[in-house]
This record gives structure tokens, C-alpha cells and sequence, in this order.
């Protein structure tokens, strides 16, 4: 088995009772159906949960689904802002978990942190915040969703779904590019979603790279936001929360 091309692989075990990976088209009427699979942004939030830094963009490799594809449907009255609420109906996935496989690359967007530069400390870190369950609330999709981590062998975990050589899921909404990961001269300064046509192959979903997905849609302009090194010592703030 070849070895993978980037030295900060992390890998681990995503799991939870629910999760709710929603298409924005069934939102309309305050009622929500989650996808039948995780999108790139869910899993990206998951990690951004385990270990979060300006310097490094956090790139998601493959998943594998270990667990059954199951859902469950739910009567929720969410409140609305002018008072009162409505009976919505949302589906759920339920007894969900998952294995990542992710690496970060350096945000080049921000040269203002090229100091913090430190593969060895930041891959280090972020593994010791996997066995630590996370440094933020871990959740699948939505905040009701909570969820749980821990470290795994990515090749070695078993999916319910390896006899199946291959499963499409049709156009599935990828994730958002905000300004300050901007991969094209299109993206600056704007948030792009990004789409593709996800396939699992034996239980095991690889991921396009944001600039990869064959469909992109700006969604409206933003600035992005520059970081002042006389304010703010990301680098020594690093190596601090190192040592939790």
C-alpha cells in the first residue's frame, strides 16, 4: 500500500447519534433534510473543532463510512425571531461514524504569519487535540448534533460498504471558500460554494480539493481580514496551547 504524499496526515473516528448534513434547497419553509453522506464543509468544521490556526488550511482527503446509511425523521418547533414557532419536520442521520483522513497546507493568503511556519508544531499539536477529543464541541452538521472523536488507523477501520465498488450521490453541495482561502483570483475578496459529484467507492469517499469541483457559485463580495503581528503573536499563542 503506497504511503501518503503528505507528512501531516492526521486520521480519526468521527461518531454520533445524529448528524444533519443539509442541502440549502430543503431549507425553504424552515424544514431540513440531511444529505446521505458528510460534505467537505461538515467535516472541515470538525476539524476546525480539533485545531484551528489563521497560518494553515486544513484539507480533507477521504472519509470512510463505517456504519449503515440510516435516517430519522423528527418534529421540531424551532423559534422564530418575531416569537412564536411552527411544527418543521427535519431528517436526521442517526448512529453515524465516520474515519478522516485530513492534511493542512500553509495559507498563503497569509503572509503576515509566515513566522508561524512550524509543520513539526502545529501537526503535533493537532494530534495531541485528537486524543483529547477536540479543543472546541464537536458536532455533525448542526449544533443539536453532537458529536464525538478519537484516533484511528484509517486503513485498518471496517466499513459496512466495502462489497460495493461504487455508490453515487448525485450533485452534493461541496463547502464555502471565504476570502482568506481564496485559490484563484475568482474567489478573492468574495465566498464562493463550491459543488461536485461525490462517489463512494468500497465504503470510502475521496474528496476534490475546493479549486477542483466542477462547479463554483459566488454568493456575495466580503474583505478579508489582515492580522496586525504587533496585536497578535500567533506563533508564540501556538506553542502556548501546545502545552494543554
Amino acid at each position: 500500500m503506497s504511503k501518503p504524499e503528505h507528512s501531516n496526515i492526521v486520521e480519526f473516528k468521527v461518531m454520533g447519534d445524529y448528524a444533519l448534513f443539509s442541502d440549502p434547497i430543503t431549507r425553504i419553509g424552515g424544514e431540513k433534510c440531511t444529505y446521505q453522506i458528510p460534505t467537505y464543509e461538515a467535516i472541515k468544521g470538525v476539524l476546525h473543532s480539533i485545531y484551528w490556526k489563521p497560518t494553515i488550511i486544513w484539507y480533507i482527503d477521504k472519509i470512510k463510512v463505517i456504519e449503515p446509511i440510516q435516517t430519522e425523521v423528527k418534529g421540531i418547533r424551532p423559534i422564530k425571531y418575531s416569537g412564536g414557532n411552527d411544527l418543521a419536520y427535519y431528517t436526521y442521520l442517526k448512529n453515524v461514524k465516520y474515519c478522516v483522513r485530513a492534511h493542512f497546507e500553509w495559507n498563503d493568503n497569509r503572509p503576515e504569519l509566515i513566522n508561524d511556519r512550524n509543520e513539526n508544531k502545529h501537526h503535533n499539536i493537532a494530534r495531541r487535540m485528537i486524543v483529547k477529543g477536540g479543543r472546541r464541541d464537536v458536532f455533525l452538521g448542526t449544533r443539536e448534533c453532537q458529536a464525538y472523536i478519537e484516533p484511528c488507523e484509517f486503513d485498518n477501520e471496517k466499513s459496512v460498504y466495502e462489497s460495493i465498488s461504487e455508490l453515487s450521490f448525485g450533485l452534493m453541495y461541496h463547502g464555502l471558500t471565504y476570502p482568506d482561502e481564496a485559490y484563484s483570483e475568482q474567489t478573492q475578496e468574495k465566498i464562493t460554494a463550491n459543488f461536485w459529484y461525490p462517489v463512494m467507492k468500497n465504503g470510502v469517499i475521496t474528496f476534490l480539493r475546493p479549486e477542483d469541483c466542477p462547479i463554483h457559485k459566488t454568493l456575495r463580495d466580503m474583505k478579508m481580514k489582515i492580522f496586525d503581528n504587533s496585536k497578535n503573536n500567533f506563533s508564540g499563542l501556538a506553542e502556548f496551547e501546545g502545552d494543554d
